[in-house]
């Protein structure tokens, strides 16, 4: 009698972390699912707020017509992709973006100018919270990888199918060593 008990505390104990474990890895994929939501929010609102940089600088450099085309191309891009081609674009929209502020240093008055200035501001203002974003997002993925790759909550992942995710990186062109020279 004492060893049935035995066995269906063992069974019940093996059940509850089961259902632990299973529970805490749902929970932490939709942790990622929320981060990589909150990373596409901060992404819409700087596509959003791209044309009317374009539209302030196109009022004084009207005469540089292929980078803010370029910068156009980049978001509209940016915004209508997807998967791993999301972040290929948005690097590519990074870029444009660094095309045009070297444009504008190149108009006293539009650096100046206050529209101009506080959708500069705004912009910085989204790209360090974008950046938060993602550090948070790889945060959440390293503890879900982490949590399906240990012993032995490996087992109820396995079972359950919960797949690795990628982390977000930049590119190997974003790494390279950005030289100044006066």
């Amino acid at each position: 009698m004492i060893a049935l008990i035995v066995v269906l505390v063992i069974v019940l104990l093996i059940i509850i972390w089961g259902i632990s474990s299973y529970n805490s890895l749902v929970m932490l994929r939709n942790k990622g699912d929320e981060a990589e939501a909150g990373i596409d929010a901060h992404l819409k609102e700087r596509a959003d707020l791209i044309p009317n940089i374009v539209e302030t600088v196109k009022g004084y450099a009207s005469h540089e017509s292929a980078t803010l085309e370029s910068v156009i191309a980049a978001r509209n891009k940016a915004v209508s992709s997807n998967g791993p081609d999301r972040m290929k674009a948005e690097s590519e929209l990074d870029s444009a973006l660094g095309r045009l502020f070297a444009v504008a240093e190149g108009y006293p008055e539009l650096k100046a100018n206050q529209n101009f200035l506080d959708l500069q501001n705004q912009l910085t203002r989204i790209e360090t919270t974008l950046a938060n974003a993602r550090k948070y997002y790889n945060a959440v993925v390293r503890e879900y990888n982490d949590k399906i790759m240990v012993f032995p909550s490996s087992l109820i992942a396995g079972a359950f199918h919960f797949a690795k995710r990628d982390y977000i990186e930049i590119d190997e062109a974003d790494r390279a060593r950005t030289e100044v020279r006066f």
